[in-house]
């Protein structure tokens, strides 16, 4: 009885369209950032490096490199602070899960485009 009415207040916080993507897609992550009493919307760019959970837990962890420094950021995909993920570009890898991006620098840190 406890799980049906679980399921029934996940249900109720999940969003009712998702953006399609995948990992290894370059995506642009619309956020919604609060500073004191103003609210506005900072993008961030980068690959998409794991898709983890299910439901309205799900997360996905996106990485780009800033000046030299690789930043990564995890957001919950049904939170009411991500308004909108936009796909640049489609990945072309072969794992869920792309750690070993960690590890490179330049050139070597991109992911092949998918070409349809």
């Amino acid at each position: 009885m406890n799980t049906e009415i679980i399921k029934e207040l996940e249900a109720e916080q999940m969003k009712s369209e998702v953006d399609e993507f995948a990992v290894g897609d370059t995506v642009r992550v619309h956020a919604k950032i609060k500073e004191g009493n103003r609210e506005r919307i900072q993008v961030f760019e980068g690959t998409v490096i794991k898709r983890q959970g299910g439901s309205n837990r799900e997360t996905f962890t996106v990485r780009k490199n800033s000046n030299g420094v690789g930043v990564e950021k995890t957001w919950p995909l049904h939170s009411p602070h991500v308004t909108k993920i936009e796909v640049v570009r489609r990945g072309k890898v072969r794992r869920a899960k792309l750690y070993y991006l960690r590890d490179r620098v330049g050139k070597r840190a991109k992911v092949k485009e998918l070409v349809k």
